[in-house]
């Protein structure tokens, strides 16, 4: 099976995008993605993110694409674009919020349309959204509490959680008296 094969398959399940650190599980290099590159094979997209343009554009690329910029394995769709992921609330952020390690640092450009949090994350915080890392829902919530997210749109997060099942009573509890502690 060619590099080109073997990347294709990691693209398939990343909205048909692939990093330098893919290419590098595979026993390849950054020299074979700037090649397949040069060859109309993929499009650079971002430092070290690369896409296959034959597959095809999703509302969801953006958000993936997000997550892969950071260079960070820990990354994750956060705050507000989670709450509004899950659509808990009516919140339209007109920015990205990812969240990263805190001791992770970005050095690429690109990040403007991005807002990056440092946070360290218990492995129970973090869960998936159409096979994009995001944080959980109690944590979306928590964060949107402490970022200073609109009451209403916390209220309105908080009830959609509860009714959809995506938290337990405790945490529809602690949630509820967190936002009140807030006001």
């Amino acid at each position: 099976m060619s590099v080109q094969d073997r990347l294709w398959d990691i693209a398939i399940e990343q909205y048909g995008y692939v990093t330098t650190r893919d290419a590098k599980t595979i026993g390849a290099g950054a020299i074979d993605l700037t090649k397949l590159a040069h060859r109309g094979q993929l499009a650079r997209v971002a430092h070290g993110v690369y896409r296959f343009d034959q597959l095809p554009v999703t509302a969801r690329d953006e958000f993936m694409l997000a997550v892969l910029w950071t260079g960070s394995l820990q990354a994750a769709l956060s705050h507000d674009t989670a709450l509004a992921a899950y659509d808990l609330c009516d919140i339209n952020p007109n920015k990205i919020h990812l969240v990263v390690p805190k001791e992770c640092r970005i050095r690429r450009h690109g990040g403007d349309d991005y807002v990056l949090h440092r946070a360290d994350l218990a492995p129970d915080q973090i869960g998936w959204w159409e096979g994009i890392r995001t944080v959980t829902v109690p944590t979306a919530i928590d964060q949107g509490i402490q970022s200073g997210v609109p009451s209403r749109l916390l209220d309105q997060a908080i009830s959609n959680a509860r009714a959809l099942g995506r938290v337990t009573d405790q945490e529809h509890s602690r949630l509820v008296r967190a936002l009140e502690e807030r006001a």
